[in-house]
């Protein structure tokens, strides 16, 4: 699993499929080529002092990385924007969320190529 860096990717992915949650907004993307499954991150000055984006941000990674690869799709780029929420929100809880969001993402991009 890669992370995205570049600003064209994250825009590439913001017109993608996207799933709200509490914590954070899951956008999606697929790309057509065979490249690994990327990440990336982000945090709006609006929520917070850095410190607190940073937090966020930290919290959002290692969500990502307690997620087991399988429930991500290959060949797609998905980011992560978080919320305010993030802060206090139970760590297994924001699990579950990034879980349900994954799933809705695809299941959405699977009815629409069908």
């Amino acid at each position: 699993m890669d992370r995205l860096r570049q600003r064209a990717d994250f825009i590439a992915v913001a017109n993608g499929a996207r799933m709200s949650r509490p914590a954070f907004v899951l956008q999606g993307r697929a790309r057509d080529d065979d490249g690994p499954i990327r990440v990336g991150f982000t945090v709006t000055k609006k929520i917070g002092t850095a410190t607190e984006r940073n937090r966020i941000r930290r919290r959002l990674r290692e969500v990502v990385k307690r997620v087991d690869g399988v429930a991500m799709r290959p060949h797609n780029d998905y980011v992560l924007v978080g919320r305010r929420a993030a802060l206090d929100r139970g760590f297994s809880v924001m699990i579950d969320d990034f879980h349900v969001a994954l799933e809705r993402i695809g299941r959405g991009r699977q009815s629409r190529t069908e």
